[in-house]
């Protein structure tokens, strides 16, 4: 008999027809999250369940007691109960290993969007207020040469040091852990502690995942710490930002702007800054290209498939329950 399965949004074709074979699936057929009940309700007699935006909590865990594997699409695994997974030995996976690129990609443009002012200057053309050539127009800040600061350097972090690089730019990092002595040589990367990161960082882009620690790891006391012409780029997790306090850092020029793809209660956004010219909003899109976003829920498949088949999937987050 199949397993049954069921997967949160409607994904890309040929991942539904990959687990339509070996396995019963169902799948939400609308691109918009569920509710807590109507997951709890969809994973009532489920043995694996792939999750694409939405959340699995302790609720859902409770009305699904032939759950065998959660599947996240996604790095960040946040939206998962992951410690009621594990005392029920659930493995847990997520897509480490796919979508760093493409996110990094995302965080130099925001990087360079908010430098150059490419947001405000798109606007005024459209609004057609561009009458003349003007000395004054639109200044922004140099990108080349300047200090890039990556707070969190796994992945994502070390290649937006390789973008940073082809800017000539010098690259200051700091992390839980040390990176190799040669990804430090490769990327001329200097370990430093935070608050030297802060000071000395022309532009500070985040890369740690959410962990009680990080909550609110940049708040007032650390934008305080930054240069008045610091920029600061979100790409990571929205709560490890206090938007209150980037919101008053930024209406009173105490760092020059931001670029945000992130925030703390999405899709909501701080209404502050909405209204502020000197910040770049996302809507949560690191990932989002078509090449990515397909390996992204192939990988999640081959995880689920993995784990239904009694093999250890290759992007576990928690291998103890393997122990």
């Amino acid at each position: 008999m199949k397993p049954k399965i069921f997967v949160t949004r409607p994904l890309p074709a040929p991942v539904l027809e990959r687990l339509a074979a070996p396995c019963d699936l169902e799948y939400h057929p609308q691109d918009t999250p569920l509710s807590t009940a109507q997951m709890a309700e969809a994973c009532r007699e489920v043995e694996g369940v792939m999750v694409c935006g939405a959340r699995l909590d302790e609720e859902v865990l409770r009305h699904a007691p032939r759950l065998r594997v959660v599947s996240n699409v996604g790095v960040g695994y946040d939206n998962i109960d992951v410690a009621g997974c594990t005392r029920r030995r659930i493995p847990v996976t997520n897509t480490a290993g796919v979508l760093e690129e493409t996110t990094a990609d995302l965080a130099f443009a925001l990087l360079l969007a908010v430098a150059r002012r490419v947001v405000e200057g798109d606007r005024y053309v459209r609004d057609r207020r561009w009458k003349q050539w003007e000395w004054g127009l639109l200044w922004g800040a140099d990108v080349h040469h300047k200090t890039l600061g990556i707070y969190g350097f796994g992945r994502i972090g070390q290649a937006v040091a390789r973008r940073g690089r082809g800017f000539t730019m010098r690259i200051l990092y700091h992390s839980r852990h040390r990176a190799p002595e040669a990804v430090e040589r490769e990327l001329d990367a200097q370990l430093v502690d935070p608050q030297t990161l802060l000071g000395e960082s022309d532009f500070l882009s985040l890369h740690v995942p959410l962990t009680p620690e990080t909550h609110h790891l940049i708040g007032a006391r650390e934008l305080g710490l930054m240069k008045p012409t610091a920029f600061l780029i979100n790409t990571a997790r929205g709560k490890v930002l206090d938007e209150e306090a980037l919101a008053r850092a930024l209406e009173s020029r105490a760092i020059a702007g931001a670029g945000l793809d992130v925030f703390e209660q999405e899709p909501q956004v701080h209404p502050a800054l909405v209204e502020i010219p000197n910040v770049v909003l996302m809507p949560h899109v690191g990932s989002g290209t078509a090449e990515t976003r397909l390996n992204m829920a192939m990988l999640a498949a081959e995880n689920l498939l993995a784990a239904l088949h009694g093999r250890r999937p290759p992007n576990v987050v928690n291998p103890e329950v393997y122990a």
